[in-house]
């Protein structure tokens, strides 16, 4: 067996007894179950559990990682003791925290989906759009969890600086963009805007998802840009190579900070 595997395994086994992770595909199933049961339609139904998603997702996944690493200090330790490499450590370690929890957003939001969505008419493209997405943001905050609690050993701190990076990119970015057109608003913007957009993999996943929908008016000043520009053809692959790229960028930063830190 593998150092990987053997890592991922042991982490799988302990996450799999987590009552936390349960509580939180049952809140997303029912969630989904009351948007369908207080009679939304297909569109509807999509667009409110993409703003749960958008709030949801990254808060537990930064939350929830922070915490797991912290408690696995001293596994951690023990694991990094043993002849095996640090790089097959720390991508088990990753993959142990992120895959089951984009398997309880997905199984939270599938569950209730597979059995209203052909009733309720809900479009199956924005839905892949919307899983992508929640897989996509799991990911990248889960790497941003580990890179944060590989940084600081005060949990209280880690925990400030992962509820900060929550707010400022799920809550904050809207509130900063419309400030700074509303600054500049004389100055060409695009091209900043566009950077500042893809910078943020919260705003990436909502205009994803809403590129897919006949929702024009909630794209906002950035998604209408994004549109504008890259066009409804083009738009949502370089959309998704966004996220792609933003999964792969924590884990990176992580990694780094894995391999050179004194355990």
């Amino acid at each position: 067996m593998s150092a990987l595997s053997l890592v991922l395994r042991a982490g799988l086994r302990d996450l799999a007894r987590n009552r936390w992770l349960l509580a939180y595909a049952v809140a997303l199933g029912l969630i989904t179950e009351s948007l369908f049961f207080f009679g939304g339609t297909g569109d509807q139904v999509v667009l409110s559990l993409l703003n749960a998603t958008l709030l949801l997702v990254p808060l537990v996944a930064l939350v929830f990682g922070l915490m797991h690493v912290y408690a696995s200090r001293e596994f951690i330790e023990l694991l990094l003791a043993q002849p095996l490499p640090r790089r097959a450590v720390f991508s088990g370690l990753y993959l142990g925290l992120a895959l089951p929890l984009a398997a309880a957003f997905l199984a939270g939001l599938g569950v209730p989906l597979a059995i209203h969505a052909t009733r309720g008419g809900a479009p199956w493209v924005a839905l892949g759009f919307l899983a992508l997405a929640g897989v996509a943001l799991t990911a990248a905050f889960a790497g941003i969890a580990m890179a944060i609690a590989l940084r600081t050993d005060d949990r209280l701190r880690g925990m400030a600086i992962a509820l900060g990076a929550w707010f400022g990119l799920a809550v904050g970015y809207d509130a900063a963009v419309l400030a700074m057109v509303s600054a500049f608003g004389d100055w060409p913007l695009e091209r900043p805007l566009l950077v500042l957009m893809l910078g943020n993999p919260v705003d990436v996943a909502r205009v994803l998802v809403l590129t897919a929908l006949d929702a024009s008016a909630l794209l906002g000043y950035t998604g209408a840009l994004f549109r504008k520009v890259f066009g409804s053809a083009l738009g949502p692959t370089i959309a998704v190579a966004a996220l792609m790229l933003w999964t792969v960028v924590p884990f990176v930063i992580a990694r780094r900070r894995f391999l050179r830190r004194d355990f």
